[in-house]
């Protein structure tokens, strides 16, 4: 709301060190407008206008004096016509705003002062704090929409409040306000499942099938929430984004997604690639057509690891008599969890084993929250016997991560400091992939 500001009273009623102190007013009707445009609405006093309008912005006493650094002969000229005198002929420029204020009262001009002949040349004064509080009050309904956001995203909400991601996206609250709301709409109903692609999901919850396209605001701020909502890791890259996009079900299509298994069945293909021991990957296009793809008898146990090196280890040592497996190959790809998904549903056990660092227990951490799992020799006693197993080990790096299956595992990783991965405990997941341990 514009406020105007009225000039200080006289120099009897005012006191020493109160003299020019504005307060919230009316602007006089009594100015003699065309006399202050003769004496202070010339543009060579432009300069010395504005500086007290800014006086009066910030809430500060028109005492004192304003300086020009540089002056040029029109603003030399138009400050003596104002003062009476000639002023300095090179140098700066100085004008006390008392001197200028009784002049305006002596003459009749402006019988409230300086303050109120400013608000009639220049319109009224808005005060910065005033603006400072509108701003932030319309900052705080572009980011009611976050209200509703709970467990993760409620955590992802609050961090963006602080870091200023949105304010650095939409510059201003009103621009903030739709894109807010966008990307909550978007987040409640994520992850998707089945996955579908990014312009779909667009398109059917969002303003178009455009609207998460890459480089748009809206894409970022949804990635940022999809990040917390899904635990995928921190990186950079195309690649690195598909990834994380298709960690909530959005796909840039449905075969660029891909997990690797071994001795499932369900297809002749499949059927004879188990017959002969041998990997096969499978798209997730593969895996969302009508009639599923992949099948593992009732109650079945089914292995997941996190490295290609223990299902290739497991192929050549154990071929058509390993039990099934599946290789996250990282994060869990969108195919992966489709596939996981549904073999869960169908009643298989999943038994799950990563590598002992930070990373792997995100992983784990992040698959859990789509499906459940067991530990395969991922506790905090495994841990422990792989580290006194190993001669040297690389030092643990990268900030900690809970391990909900098993606290014990944060605090003994904490603890020890240092990473096993899986290729070093191969011969022990082996053991147990062999038909005698079964």
């Amino acid at each position: 709301m514009d406020v105007t500001l009225s000039a200080t009273p006289p120099e009897h009623e005012r006191g020493g060190a109160a003299a020019g102190r504005t307060t919230p007013a009316e602007a006089r009707t009594d100015v003699d407008t065309e006399r202050l445009g003769r004496l202070l609405g010339e543009p060579g006093l432009a300069w010395f206008v504005d500086r007290v309008r800014q006086r009066m912005a910030r809430e500060r006493p028109l005492t004192g004096s304003v300086t020009l650094s540089d002056p040029d002969e029109a603003q030399r000229r138009a400050a003596e016509r104002l003062l009476g005198r000639a002023p300095r002929s090179s140098g700066s420029l100085s004008i006390r705003l008392a001197t200028v204020d009784e002049i305006l009262r002596r003459s009749g001009v402006s019988p409230d002062g300086l303050a109120a002949a400013v608000v009639v040349l220049a319109g009224p004064v808005v005060l910065h704090g005033e603006t400072r509080n509108r701003e932030e009050r319309a900052w705080e309904e572009a980011y009611a929409p976050l209200g509703i956001l709970d467990g993760e995203l409620a955590r992802w909400a609050e961090r963006i409040r602080g870091d200023g991601l949105v304010r650095r996206l939409a510059r201003t609250p009103e621009a903030a306000g739709p894109l807010v709301e966008a990307a909550v709409r978007a987040l409640r109903v994520l992850p998707a499942s089945p996955p579908i692609s990014r312009a779909t999901f667009a398109a059917r919850n969002l303003s178009g099938a455009h609207a998460l396209d890459e480089g748009t605001p809206l894409a970022t701020l949804v990635l940022s929430g999809i990040r917390c909502l899904t635990g995928f890791p921190d990186g950079f890259g195309a690649q690195w984004r598909r990834e994380a996009w298709a960690s909530a079900g959005l796909l840039k299509d449905d075969l660029s997604s891909t997990v690797l298994t071994l001795n499932l069945r369900g297809t002749p293909a499949l059927d004879w690639m188990a017959e002969a021991g041998e990997p096969a990957v499978l798209t997730l296009r593969s895996l969302t057509g009508r009639a599923p793809v992949a099948s593992v008898p009732t109650a079945c146990n089914v292995h997941v690891c996190e490295n290609p090196a223990v299902l290739s280890g497991a192929a050549s040592t154990l071929g058509p008599t390993c039990p099934p497996m599946v290789c996250l190959q990282g994060q869990p790809s969108a195919a992966a969890l489709t596939l996981l998904r549904d073999l869960s549903m169908r009643g298989a056990h999943l038994l799950y084993h990563g590598d002992f660092d930070w990373g792997g227990v995100r992983i784990a951490a992040a698959l859990a929250r789509s499906v459940p799992w067991r530990p395969w020799r991922y506790t905090a006693a495994d841990y422990r016997a792989a580290v006194t197993a190993v001669a040297e080990a690389p030092e643990l790096t990268g900030p900690p991560a809970a391990t909900p299956w098993d606290p014990a595992l944060a605090l003994a990783l904490t603890e020890c400091g240092v990473r096993v991965e899986e290729e070093t405990v191969l011969d022990d997941l082996l053991t147990d992939l062999a038909p005698r341990s079964r």
